[in-house]
């Protein structure tokens, strides 16, 4: 139950969020702790997430991307959030998401320790997916907030379509240039730069997704508590394979809140020759 009314908060917020989009497309005056400028609607949506999961007895803490600590409660369960993934793409008014994980042990935890997670997508509707106890399920959100199930059990399609890297191709390793050399010859690039939508497009239709080491950032730009853990959870949960180039995301352990980390998820087949190549 306590797990239920985490994901419920989310989904309720969700059409706060998207409601508060519009007018919050500048830019604050600060950064975010790793270094990003920060939008209005990245605060805004950030506030609404911990005052609402705060008030929940069984959330005992709440991290995100765009803020520096942890902030402590008294419940058993521990949420890191991405509240606004893909926030740049407001200027261009493209797909954006809500992105949470749920652990049971304080933050930073490792992978072990997420016992669920889910993000909603910002797109012409608004859909979230959670994993949770062995299954991942979709579901519409309505304007008031409820959830409605549209697939029970999510499973990755056996036939890859699609895939989609990050990073400028000038940064990409020469191991890893060579990889999707042979990948765009078996698939339609489907990147749209909102991680969370990308990573729809794969679960949707199969494929892979990733966002690989660079030569300038080896530890590349996504966050493993608040991106790669919760991404993998519902990709593994769903059929697929989690990898940071050698092993599944879920059983990387951050030593610091905003530890980054390369990101690879997808039907296992092409993990597992990413993970050959690199």
């Amino acid at each position: 139950m306590a797990l239920e009314e985490i994901f419920d908060v989310v989904a309720s917020t969700a059409p706060d969020v998207r409601g508060g989009l519009t007018g919050r497309r500048v830019y604050e005056a600060g950064e975010n702790p790793s270094g990003e400028a920060q939008l209005a609607a990245d605060v805004y949506a950030d506030g609404l997430l911990e005052e609402r999961l705060l008030d929940l007895d069984s959330v005992g803490s709440y991290a995100s991307e765009e803020r520096d600590d942890v902030v402590e409660s008294t419940g058993d369960y521990h949420v890191a959030a991405d509240p606004l993934d893909g926030s740049s793409n407001l200027k261009s008014n493209n797909t954006m998401g809500t992105l949470v994980g749920i652990y049971d042990e304080p933050l930073p935890a490792p992978g072990r320790a997420l016992v669920g997670s889910a993000f909603v997508l910002y797109g012409p509707i608004t859909t979230m997916v959670i994993a949770a106890g062995g299954t991942a399920s979709e579901f519409v959100v309505g304007d008031d907030g409820t959830r409605e199930v549209v697939t029970e059990r999510l499973q990755l399609p056996e036939e890859p379509t699609v895939y989609g890297f990050g990073g400028r191709v000038p940064k990409w390793t020469d191991e890893f240039a060579d990889y999707v050399a042979e990948v765009e010859t078996e698939l339609k690039l489907r990147y749209g730069g909102a991680m969370i939508g990308d990573v729809n497009q794969v679960l949707t239709y199969g494929g892979i997704f990733g966002y690989p080491p660079l030569v300038d950032r080896p530890e590349s730009k996504l966050r493993l508590l608040f991106e790669g853990h919760p991404i993998a959870n519902i990709v593994e949960t769903a059929g697929g394979r989690s990898s940071n180039g050698r092993q599944s995301l879920l059983e990387c352990e951050p030593n610091e809140l905003h530890e980054r980390t390369p990101v690879f998820v997808g039907n296992e087949s092409y993990v597992d020759r990413l993970e050959a190549a690199l």
